[in-house]
């Protein structure tokens, strides 16, 4: 792997080729485009650290009140749906993998519990997101196993753990029973 795929974050660019498969190769992780592109750059990303000493990544999404999802979720009660913040996270659950060199197509298998104790609404600035590595299984498939923080300006507002996310080398249904 190139050094420039373990660089300690991304920039938005960076993110933009990722999601044209272009950052980790053709047929592996890729970030979605925009508008599903849940954040604006990878803050720090690294093999070391984190609440389990395994990983950790984060990123963050500068909040403007135009942005897509306060239009419509919810008319004159404008709110960053929840399942765009799981989503986020399992993003960068999937780039982690993809960051540490693992073949393969990234797709989110499930998450644990989770729990909402804020919104994001249009007047908040910056949220960020937060994944804690837990384990890194390497056989058929590569699977990531996190737990994720979301914080608007700087306050808790939604934990996940439990987060999975596999990559799949070729386009087989995987059961995870």
């Amino acid at each position: 792997m190139g050094t420039d795929q373990r660089r300690s974050s991304f920039e938005y660019e960076d993110l933009l080729a990722c999601g044209r498969g272009e950052l980790f190769g053709p047929g592996n992780a890729q970030l979605p485009l925009p508008p599903m592109l849940m954040f604006d750059r990878i803050s720090s990303i690294s093999d070391e650290g984190g609440a389990h000493g395994k990983g950790q990544i984060t990123a963050e999404l500068a909040i403007r009140p135009d942005l897509w999802f306060f239009a419509c979720h919810f008319k004159d009660d404008p709110v960053m749906p929840g399942c765009l913040g799981l989503d986020a996270l399992w993003q960068m659950l999937g780039f982690f993998l993809g960051w540490l060199g693992a073949p393969g197509r990234g797709r989110a298998l499930s998450a644990g519990e989770v729990k909402f104790s804020g919104m994001v609404l249009p007047s908040v600035k910056t949220v960020e997101y937060g994944v804690d590595i837990k384990r890194v299984m390497r056989s058929k498939l590569t699977l990531g196993i996190g737990d994720g923080w979301v914080k608007a300006d700087g306050e808790p507002i939604f934990s996940a753990q439990g987060l999975r996310v596999g990559l799949f080398v070729d386009d087989a249904q995987v059961s995870m029973g």
